[in-house]
Parts: structure tokens; C-alpha cells; sequence
């Protein structure tokens, strides 16, 4: 499978208004996107870009590519003309679909998703709706449209009620965990990556090693130590690509095995990565908080209390880093420990969960009986 042709633009088109990206990398990226626009006649992009600066406005090129899609709808209508008199409903139907791709091609927003539900008002198979919206999923990709990504998977899930195939049902698995990494809910996004794992084929959104990229980082942050080396440090699958991905092996595995300073050295080396993904880089810095809770919190459950230089040493850092580290950590209710400065000892305080339990039942108690005298009294009236 390859990756769609508009997402890969989509993620040059990131990486061309990224600031970290250098100049001359810029350059080779700024003559892609040119010529992908100018193959597929994608002249509403090509406007907007030039309005921006990214490209150099051109009145000769974009009008020539209006006059060919002009010419191609020309085209197309003549052909849904056509079914519609002398063919039958499948005929239609493709017409109709031809029509949609089309305005997909050309980065017609708008027109190609107007398109897609006439498309949808001539299709009947369960299979094929499950398709249209697989197209309506790459559109919101390419624009990051969360609002018609999210009711887009929403329809594709009332769709497999009235039944579908497996094959479709583990693709938009796969497409709800990336919307749901996207807009950061990382434990859902986990859980549907883990599903998906042995049953990847959604080769259109990205290829194998970048989901397991995404399935690693994901999953260091919501799992607990145990589900983490059943599901992903012992998984044949991720076990098989793991290495083809840069620090990826390191980072999981000196997390696991407790080997501070390695992960601190892999971790540097996939920030890089985190901050040039277009789907990772709005939630860099929260990724950077979690993962260093996470990994605070691991080296802090095994003490009762610790020297500042026994912990800084661990990471391979300065004591001064680690207390201010910790400190924001700390403030922020993210590490449940107290810094003694004057012995330069950290000492944990776990929070005890049954005396929480209890408190937040006697809480919910309260709020039930407030609930049911209000209720009481609407009911006396």
C-alpha cells in the first residue's frame, strides 16, 4: 500500500511552515509542493498559497489549470448524463463517485464533500457508504477538520450496526486513534493502535513503521508497567519494526528496564521526530510533561526517600535540573513527594487510595441525597 498522494503533501506543507525546518530543506520542500499542485490542478490550493507568500502567485498557471478542471467537470457531467439515460444505477453510481475524486483531486473542499453525499444518496451496499466515508475521513486529514473527522467516524460507526466487514471495521480503528491522537486523547488512541496492530492496512494514512511510532509513544504514557510489556515491549509485531524507527527501541526499552540515563539520551533523540509531525507537534510540550511523570514517577515508587544526588546521577543530570524539575512537578499535583533542601532528600508521600475511595463515596453520597430531597420537593409541589 502507498501513502495517499494529498497527505504527503499535507505533511510537506507542515514542515514548509515549521520554524525549525532549515532554509534550504525549504526549498526542495517549497518545489514539491509545487509540482503536486500543478499535477493534480489543485488550483484552490495553489491561490491560497500564493496569498500566503509559500508560493509565488502565477495568473498564467492557475488560469490554465482552472480551464482543464473547467474542461474535466464538462467531462464528468456529460458522463453522469450519459448513465443517467442509457445506464443502469451502479453505472450512475460510479459516474457519480468519478465526479467526487475528482473535486477530491483538485482540493475542492467544499464541492467534493457536497459531491460525496450525492455519491452516498446513490450508493446502497453498507461496504461502499464505509467508503465515501473513508474519503471524508481523508479530506478532514489533509485540512485537520477534527470537527468532520469526529462525525465522519461517528457515521462510519452507525454504518457498522447495519453491518460491514471486518477489514473496514480495523481500518477506521485505525483512523479513529489517529483523530484521537490528534486532539490528544492518548489513552483512547492507545487502546484502538493495540487493537489494530496485527491487522494494519490503512497504508494510505502512513506506513507500518510510523504506526508503531505512534502506537510506542502513545502507549508509554497510558499504560501501567504491566500492560506496557504485555501489549508493547513483548509484541512479535513491534518487536519486527521497532528498530527501523530512530531511538524508538532505546526509549521504550530503557523506560522498561530502568535505565534512566539511556532513555533520557533516546528520548532527546525522538523530540526532533514529535516536534516535526503534524499530527504531534500542537501536543509537544504536554507529550514532554507526561512522559518525564511518567518516568519520575517509576525511578520515585521504588523509594521511600532518596538523595537528590542519588536521582540526578540515575538521569545522567545536575542536581539543581532534578530540583527544578521536580519542584514544577510537584506544584502541579503530578508527583507525590516532598523536597527536604537542606538534606537534599526527596521524600514520598503516596497518597493512600483506600482513605481517597472513602472520601470520594462519602462526597458522591452527599451529592445523590442533595439530588433526590430536590427531586422530592419537585415531586410535592
Amino acid at each position: 500500500g502507498k501513502q495517499e498522494k494529498h497527505l504527503v503533501l499535507a505533511h510537506k506543507l507542515f514542515l514548509l511552515s515549521h520554524p525549525d525546518v532549515d532554509d534550504l530543506s525549504k526549498v526542495d520542500l517549497r518545489s514539491d509542493v509545487l509540482s503536486a499542485v500543478k499535477s493534480d490542478d489543485m488550483a484552490p490550493l495553489f491561490e491560497s498559497l500564493a496569498a500566503a507568500g509559500v508560493l509565488e502567485p502565477d495568473a498564467v498557471l492557475l488560469s490554465e489549470m482552472r480551464a482543464r478542471i473547467d474542461e474535466e467537470i464538462r467531462k464528468l457531467d456529460e458522463k453522469i448524463a450519459d448513465a443517467e439515460e442509457n445506464l443502469g444505477e451502479s453505472e450512475v453510481r460510479e459516474a457519480h463517485l468519478a465526479k467526487s475524486l475528482y473535486f477530491v483531486k483538485v482540493g475542492e473542499k467544499e464541492k467534493a464533500l457536497e459531491q460525496l453525499k450525492v455519491t452516498e444518496g446513490k450508493t446502497v451496499a453498507i461496504g461502499q457508504k464505509m467508503d465515501l466515508v473513508f474519503y471524508t475521513l481523508q479530506i478532514g486529514l489533509f485540512y485537520m477538520d477534527f470537527d468532520l473527522i469526529s462525525k465522519s467516524v461517528d457515521k462510519a460507526k452507525k454504518l457498522f450496526e447495519e453491518g460491514g466487514d471486518w477489514e473496514r471495521k480495523n481500518r477506521l480503528k485505525v483512523y479513529e486513534g489517529l483523530y484521537c491522537m490528534a486532539t490528544r486523547n492518548f489513552k483512547k488512541a492507545t487502546s484502538l493502535f493495540l487493537d489494530s496492530i496485527s491487522t494494519f492496512t490503512t497504508y494510505e494514512l502512513f506506513p507500518y513503521d510510523t504506526f508503531i511510532f505512534y502506537t510506542v509513544l502513545t502507549s508509554i504514557i497510558s499504560l501501567d508497567r504491566v500492560s506496557l510489556k504485555q501489549k508493547v515491549v513483548d509484541a512479535p509485531e513491534i518487536l519486527a519494526v521497532i528498530s527501523k524507527v530512530p531511538h524508538l527501541s532505546e526509549f521504550l526499552n530503557s523506560l522498561y528496564n530502568c535505565q534512566y540515563k539511556s532513555f533520557f539520551v533516546a528520548f532527546s533523540g525522538l523530540t526532533e521526530q514529535i516536534k516535526l509531525d503534524r499530527y504531534l507537534q500542537p501536543h509537544f510540550r504536554y507529550y514532554m510533561r507526561e512522559v518525564r511523570t511518567v518516568v519520575y514517577s517509576q525511578f520515585l515508587e521504588s523509594y521511600k526517600s532518596v538523595t537528590m544526588e542519588a536521582m540526578a546521577s540515575a538521569f545522567g543530570v545536575t542536581v539543581d535540573f532534578i530540583d527544578q524539575e521536580l519542584s514544577r512537578f510537584i506544584a502541579a499535583g503530578k508527583l507525590h513527594c516532598k523536597i527536604d533542601k537542606v538534606a537534599g532528600v526527596l521524600e514520598t508521600n503516596r497518597p493512600d487510595e483506600r482513605n481517597a475511595f472513602y472520601q470520594s463515596t462519602i462526597k458522591q453520597g452527599d451529592f445523590l441525597l442533595n439530588r433526590i430531597q430536590k427531586l422530592s420537593r419537585v415531586i410535592d409541589l
